[in-house]
């Protein structure tokens, strides 16, 4: 349970901050790269909930929020057991299932693509690729601590499937596929 009665600590104004073993790392470290850039996805996909027509997706959209406090709880753990316990929080293989189960129901609806598209069309829509844009850098910055010291392999899939959902997603809420903005290769030549 968490309780934050002041949430000023001062504890980070020399330029660290604490993970969840209690050590201390450089705010500007790489485990620290990629929780933030977990925690701006999260932003993006608050954003993308206040969107006109998403409503129908709310409820996903809030557990994946939840989801990625986890992970990020995940990537404030250092060390390589990544097994859930009562002090470490873990994102679990059932958590990416469940985003791929998503990803397969939505995209059983919408056409086979033609062509890439453009982050666009409806305003939720856009919204999600933003968010999805976001979900991709929080990858590279988790796979890239992934290269330097352990990093979850099932957070790291997560985040992978994360944009995967997202970018279903957009094109659902593009009439199912039929707004989405296609790109013409080489069109302004």
């Amino acid at each position: 349970m968490v309780k934050l009665n002041k949430i000023y600590t001062r504890t980070g104004d020399d330029g660290t901050t604490g993970l969840v073993d209690g050590s201390r790392l450089p705010k500007h470290a790489g485990r620290m790269e990629a929780i933030g850039a977990v925690d701006e996805t999260n932003s993006a996909i608050g954003l993308a909930l206040c969107a006109p027509g998403i409503a129908a997706h709310a409820a996903d959209l809030t557990r994946i929020q939840n989801d990625l406090f986890d992970l990020g709880a995940d990537l404030a753990t250092p060390g390589s057991d990544f097994t859930p316990g009562a002090m470490s929080l873990r994102i679990v293989p059932a958590q990416v299932a469940w985003l791929e189960t998503a990803i397969d129901a939505i995209n059983a609806r919408l056409q086979p693509l033609t062509s890439f598209i453009l982050p666009g069309g409806s305003e939720a829509a856009s919204r999600v690729h933003v968010a999805r844009a976001s979900a991709r850098s929080a990858e590279r910055r988790a796979t890239a601590l992934g290269a330097q010291e352990p990093a979850n392999p099932a957070a790291l899939a997560y985040l992978n499937r994360l944009s995967d959902y997202l970018f279903v997603l957009a094109r659902a809420l593009n009439e199912d596929g039929a707004s989405d903005v296609l790109w013409v290769p080489g069109q302004n030549r």
